[in-house]
């Protein structure tokens, strides 16, 4: 066997499997391969403990070696083809000529400096770049190291506001069912509180408001009734909701959900006539996930804060970003304390910022769409016949989104054996079979991943 691809680089070091690479390749031993492979699970689960997974994994992790283009070179010998993006992140897959050059360069500057009372070129320019391309309005950036971390310093900018403001009580935040907002506790709040991963959580968690999830679904007409919940909540608690929180279009790991853009646009309406502020989490959505850059331009809609994140860097190094408007940021400044109260220590990170404006750069190009509608129409396609099949409740497709919905969880080791079989890799949670590959997939890599797919659905629908 050999790991294929011109950047594929594996050092011959004590105990690894590998000869000496030859051209563009390096042999593998497979004997000595899936013996190193089980070793490496066995020395992961002593001491690894994993996201959402028990201590030690009851279903071991997978060892990766190398990774180039779409595709993941496993410790075993075998490949297998990155259907997740690393968590929607890696949109522009792995290696990526550019984004080395970009760390590698930055590198030979400084790797980190405090963002306390500093400052660089790269995060100069990476805030206009995300300023110049987000909503118009937006003209605010504050830097941090992770979406959900983003989320957190939204929350507080929202609550802050008020007091600027010279407004009491305004501390609640409105979200929505099936919403996901990511995992430290102020963004755990606004998760879904009953059938979200959080639940446990509640009682430790601040009270917030919660709509029924976004309708209707993607495509489907919109009248008022479907905002209805949402302004009965925001005429009942005016006086103590400082911002309604939001997946644009598509609601993420709570359920990969997707609503109709209409809802957006009436949402924003509705949050300028009751004076409380819009907050839209483009961590999962941003930079053209869905089809459009932002999800909020599905519905040409200005929030008053805004979350980035996963894509950002394009999945190389940690890094989220806050935006935010003049008049947020005025009234936030104008608390009692006199500033933001938040203060990541590897805030704008140079070697993130840098591979950052490499991966604006890349997006610039304008080529992700034509990619993005490519593997839309693919997915459409190859999936589709999912929805035949006795026990799949829904297919949809949105962007480089794939989802097959069943009415059973799916079970997470029969499955990922049979997609790793098949050479795809994809992370399945509770009923969903889903899919986010990155923008530079083939179309036969888009059709090896939909058929393991398929292969998957009909193992489980027997």
């Amino acid at each position: 066997a050999r790991l294929h691809g011109p950047d594929t680089t594996c050092d011959a070091r004590p105990g690894w499997p590998f000869a000496a690479a030859t051209g563009d390749a390096v042999a593998v031993d497979l004997e000595r391969g899936t013996a190193w492979a089980a070793d490496l699970v066995a020395r992961d689960q002593a001491v690894l403990w994993h996201p959402y997974a028990p201590m030690p994994a009851t279903m071991p992790a997978v060892p990766v070696v190398a990774a180039h283009g779409v595709t993941l070179e496993l410790a075993d010998g075998r490949s297998a083809i990155d259907g997740m993006s690393s968590w929607w992140a890696a949109v522009h897959g792995y290696r990526h000529p550019v984004l080395d050059a970009a760390v590698t360069a930055q590198l030979g500057r400084m790797a980190h400096v405090m963002f306390g009372g500093l400052t660089h070129p790269g995060a100069i320019e990476l805030a206009e770049r995300l300023v110049a391309i987000a909503p118009t309005g937006l003209g605010h950036v504050f830097f941090a190291d992770s979406g959900s971390v983003a989320v957190e310093v939204a929350s507080k900018m929202a609550l802050q506001y008020w007091r600027g403001r010279g407004v009491e009580g305004r501390e609640r935040i409105v979200s929505f069912r099936s919403a996901y907002h990511g995992d430290t506790f102020g963004a755990m709040a606004l998760c879904d509180p009953e059938t979200g991963m959080h639940r446990m959580f509640g009682s430790a968690l601040a009270p917030h408001l919660f709509a029924p999830e976004p309708s209707p679904a993607f495509g489907e007409p919109f009248d008022a009734s479907h905002l209805a919940p949402v302004a009965a909540l925001l005429t009942e608690h005016r006086r103590s909701v400082a911002a309604v929180i939001i997946e644009p279009v598509v609601q993420g790991a709570g359920g990969m959900r997707f609503y109709a853009p209409a809802f957006l646009t009436a949402l924003r309406a509705l949050c300028d006539e009751h004076d409380v502020l819009l907050i839209v989490d483009e961590i999962a959505t941003g930079f053209g996930r869905t089809g459009e850059r932002f999800g909020s331009d599905h519905a040409a809609i200005t929030p008053d804060i805004m979350c980035v994140g996963k894509a950002l860097t394009g999945g190389y190094l940690t890094l989220a970003a806050t935006l935010t408007t003049p008049e947020v940021s005025h009234h936030v400044s104008r608390a009692e304390s006199g500033a933001l109260m938040h203060g990541p220590t590897y805030m704008a990170n140079p070697l993130a910022v840098a591979v950052a404006n490499a991966s604006l750069d890349l997006l610039d190009t304008g080529g992700w769409r034509a990619d993005v509608a490519r593997i839309e129409a693919a997915l459409r396609t190859g999936l589709e016949p999912c929805r035949t099949r006795p026990g799949v409740t829904d297919v949809r497709v949105l962007g480089a989104i794939g989802v097959v919905e069943l009415d059973e969880p799916v079970d997470m080791v029969t499955s990922q054996r049979t997609l790793l079989d098949h050479g795809v890799w994809l992370r399945p949670f509770g009923r969903l079979l889903y899919t986010m590959p990155p923008f530079i997939t083939s179309d036969d890599e888009v059709a090896t991943i939909w058929r393991a797919m398929r292969a998957v659905v009909d193992e489980v629908t027997a």
